[in-house]
């Protein structure tokens, strides 16, 4: 695995999300004076909360096999340190992934993504990689899949989903799938989401971060779900017991909103519908403005974000002295005033010239306007909102000008 000095750089600062869902407000301040701690690995109701998420889901499972933590860098901590051996990632992947596996001690290894999505691996060089590592004396361990991919926005196609995971279960991988993003796709009628767990349920632990889609980025809560069979029982035993020697605790009022979270009730089904739906518009009205400048990018499917690659455009950036995807999102952060991260956070080359775009910016920094997009028919009419795309549209058609 070779050094990336640009990979030790701080990363940008924490996007704004979306306005707090006042029934979720009420439920954390109702605990707000609850002083009995919650149990590390997360109270029954909450785990039973989780539970019934996934059985509305298809994925039925048992309290005892579900872990809660504050956030899913801590779980996934957890897990990577709860068995020996290297970790595969995608390449781009989610920016905490790689630094959490060097935390735990183990190597990371990325592989790169098919044509059609990112998220998962290409099959052939996910095998190519294992056996490599296998002749250099490495035990390959963990593969992390993120099917509705919060770096790229895309979701896995089913077909190529179940070569990848035909391939880890013929190299005894364990699955780790990120489904933080599973219910903003944009068009769900037309859009598959098949969970790993699915097809594979004794080597797939299903990971959930509630922060962002079901609740506010700033109220860290994550569930985990291991498989009943194979090393879940085991996996899960020693995850628990990391997570209690650091004392990984949620706090009560956000395990209170994160458990009205879970259930679903009305309230948080149409904050979810609307989001996905917000999302959906902006992603399409951004990928429209890159593809007018040239500018290569997966559609988005799901979730806030989207993945550019400038690669084409690379003379025109040299004569502007940009040369690496570290001078790329200095210069697209300063050009749109908000954190623009390079694609050597995402375990991309600093020459790749890639860069991971978030919608939520364009909506301005000020609550009442974020709130209006949600509810609005057509939140892209807003002047505000109209005005921050068409600076967003420049400062693309100006990088790719010669």
């Amino acid at each position: 695995m070779q050094w990336n000095p640009a990979a030790l750089s701080a990363p940008p600062a924490a996007e704004r999300g979306l306005p707090v869902l006042p029934e979720l407000a009420g439920r954390l301040a109702e605990a707000a004076a609850d002083f009995v701690p919650e149990p590390a690995g997360g109270g029954r109701p909450l785990r039973e909360a989780a539970c019934g998420y996934w059985s509305r889901r298809g994925l039925p499972c048992e309290p005892e096999l579900v872990v809660a933590a504050p956030g899913a860098q801590p779980l996934l901590l957890a897990l990577f340190a709860s068995a020996g051996g290297e970790v595969l990632l995608t390449r781009p992947c989610a920016a905490s992934y790689s630094p959490l596996a060097r935390l735990a001690g183990r190597l990371a290894y990325h592989v790169g993504v098919p044509a059609e999505c990112g998220g998962v691996p290409d099959p052939f060089a996910l095998l190519e990689t294992v056996r490599r590592i296998r002749a250099e004396g490495g035990r390959p361990r963990f593969l992390v899949l993120s099917v509705a991919d919060d770096t790229t926005g895309t979701v896995a196609p089913p077909e190529i989903l179940h070569e990848v995971c035909e391939a880890a279960a013929a190299e005894d991988l364990t699955v780790v799938s990120d489904e933080t993003w599973r219910d903003t796709l944009h068009e769900p009628h037309e859009t598959v989401f098949v969970s790993p767990a699915e097809m594979y349920p004794d080597q797939v632990v299903v990971l959930t971060d509630l922060a962002g889609p079901l609740t506010p980025a700033a109220w860290p809560a994550a569930v985990a779900r291991f498989p009943a069979g194979g090393a879940g029982p085991a996996l899960l035993a020693r995850a628990t017991s990391l997570l209690t020697a650091v004392r990984a605790e949620l706090t009560p009022p956000v395990a209170a909103a994160a458990r009205y979270a879970l259930a679903e009730p009305g309230p948080v089904r149409a904050r979810t519908a609307a989001t996905a739906r917000l999302y959906g518009l902006l992603g399409t009205a951004v990928r429209e403005r890159l593809d007018a400048a040239g500018v290569l990018c997966r559609p988005p499917r799901t979730g806030p974000h989207l993945y550019a690659d400038l690669g084409e455009q690379r003379d025109a950036l040299a004569a502007r002295g940009i040369t690496d995807s570290v001078e790329l999102e200095a210069h697209l952060s300063a050009a749109l005033g908000h954190p623009v991260p390079g694609g050597h956070r995402f375990g991309d080359a600093p020459d790749s010239l890639r860069v991971r775009l978030s919608t939520p910016p364009l909506l301005g920094a000020a609550e009442e306007g974020r709130r209006r997009a949600l509810d609005a028919p057509d939140p892209l009419a807003d002047p505000d909102v109209a005005q921050a795309l068409s600076t967003f549209g420049t400062a693309f058609s100006e990088l790719a000008a010669s």
